[in-house]
């Protein structure tokens, strides 16, 4: 397995929040969200989706350019959404891709650290994330921070990518991905998979805060999934 190498903790300048934001996530991001509901759904999570008077308070951690929220809300879900990132630059663009989704006033976003979490204990009913565990140095401080703010029997959804077990199985992945994009988007690419997480890391990780190893599943070849409930 590769030594996992850390990448900055925040892609901060425009032209990084610009090339991540012109990579051609959308089937990611459909694939996110249809097994975020599908899972919901599986575990009895999604009844209250669909209801006007039972809104849901869900919180996206690390939200980037607000892709996944802007597709969830997208779906016709009656949800509050509160999506946070450390990133000024990626929040700008979040900003403006919210109104061009036409959902200004459905997504709140906030200019938060996903580590010091600034909301009670309990706070919300669904916590999701797709790809921040791998920015973050020691990812505990994370996922202790989504585990407070998860209602008891909440619904905890992450996905992020997985490290490769080698550099050729790095480039395998990239070419396959992002051989189509820009070399600096390659290069972000290359960069997250030697800071990801193995799956099991991960179960390292939750096994220490109380949930257990089913929690986290390989889902494809370069993600692992955590579904768990909250405590």
């Amino acid at each position: 397995m590769l030594p996992r190498t850390l990448e900055p903790e925040v892609m901060d300048t425009a032209a990084e929040a610009v090339d991540y934001d012109s990579m051609d996530h959308s089937s990611v991001n459909r694939l996110f969200v249809d097994d975020l509901l599908s899972a919901a759904n599986a575990a009895e999570f999604g009844d209250r989706l669909t209801s006007r008077n039972d809104r849901l308070r869900v919180l996206d951690v690390g939200t980037g350019t607000a892709q996944i929220p802007i597709e969830f809300c997208q779906r016709q879900v009656s949800v509050d959404m509160v999506a946070i990132d450390l990133a000024v630059e990626m929040l700008l663009l979040a900003e403006q891709n919210i109104r061009d989704a036409g959902l200004h006033g459905s997504i709140l976003l906030e200019h938060v650290d996903a580590k010091e979490l600034p909301f009670d204990d309990g706070e919300f009913n669904w916590v999701i994330s797709n790809s921040i565990v791998h920015h973050i140095p020691d990812p505990i401080d994370c996922l202790r921070e989504m585990q407070r703010i998860l209602k008891p029997g909440g619904f905890l959804f992450v996905r992020d990518l997985l490290r490769p077990e080698s550099p050729e199985q790095v480039e395998e992945i990239v070419q396959a991905y992002a051989g189509n994009d820009n070399e600096e988007q390659r290069q972000l690419f290359r960069q997250s998979l030697h800071a990801a997480l193995s799956p099991a890391e991960m179960v390292e990780l939750m096994q220490s805060l109380g949930w257990p190893a089913s929690t986290v599943e390989q889902t494809s070849d370069r993600h692992w999934t955590v579904t768990a409930t909250g405590q």
